[in-house]
């Protein structure tokens, strides 16, 4: 390995710690904190959680955290190798670790918050000037936030029905959505990061890689025998799909070549 690999290693572990700690902490008190331990709440010392060490109560720390260190140093130096267009490898890894807290908080509490989302907003606006220019980035923050708007008005429409039929059957409805409010900031925001029309990409193939894994839930449920016709729905979080289809049409323009012939 070239020694000039070094420094995107580096940069790209140390944007994994950010990640991590971000995604351990906003969710929980929505602030700059001292980390706490998922399963009982003990606070670690800030040693003990840079290198992943236990709990003090001796829970160990989640794989999540290792997966999340290797998937940033590799895609630090695959930035660092071949830098987003017009962006260039700083911008690159600032966005990447912005992706990574989004994917992570989402996936793991359903949740797009508004820090994240401010922060974003900004990060878009700049990167997608630089990729795209102003017009193409504002269409696309505009139509980002409009097409997920329909959407989410649709969701409400179907959470409506869906819980009148649930107390038809003599059921308590939860409060489960089809879509939250935050999808709809998160779809403006990656409208401005992508442009306009790259959007429309990358909503459709969120939302075909969203129910091919969705498909393959249910046939994993049913396979095991836990799926149950008269069970609640289950919401799957679409947010971390839309941060894939994104980070591929950043980060690797070939794969935007394949799947659009032209």
């Amino acid at each position: 390995m070239s020694i000039f690999l070094i420094i995107p290693s580096i940069l790209g572990w140390l944007a994994g710690w950010l990640v991590n700690y971000l995604a351990d902490v906003l969710p929980v008190t929505r602030r700059f904190s001292q980390p706490a331990c998922p399963q009982c709440g003990a606070i670690f010392t800030w040693q003990d959680y840079l290198f992943f060490r236990a709990c003090p109560n001796g829970h160990a720390r989640r794989a999540r955290l290792w997966i999340v260190q290797a998937v940033l140093v590799a895609m630090s130096i695959s930035a660092w190798i071949n830098p987003p267009s017009k962006l260039g490898y700083f911008f690159g890894l600032v966005l990447l670790g912005y992706f990574g807290v989004v994917f992570i908080i989402d996936l793991e509490h359903r949740l797009i918050l508004h820090p994240t989302s401010v922060f974003g907003a900004v990060l878009g606006l700049i990167v997608g000037i630089m990729a795209h220019g102003i017009v193409p980035t504002l269409l696309g923050g505009l139509g980002g936030f409009l097409i997920m708007l329909a959407f989410y008005y649709l969701g409400v429409l179907f959470t409506h029905f869906r819980a009148r039929r649930l107390r038809a059957q003599g059921l308590e409805p939860d409060d489960e959505e089809a879509l939250g409010s935050g999808d709809v900031i998160l779809a403006a925001i990656l409208g401005l990061i992508v442009g306009w029309p790259l959007l429309w990409l990358c909503l459709l193939y969120g939302i075909l890689l969203g129910g091919l894994v969705s498909f393959f839930l249910v046939v994993w449920m049913l396979i095991s025998g836990k799926y149950k016709t008269n069970a609640l729905m289950t919401f799957i979080p679409y947010g971390p799909y839309f941060v894939i289809t994104a980070g591929l049409i950043v980060y690797f323009p070939k794969f935007l070549a394949i799947i659009v012939p032209g």
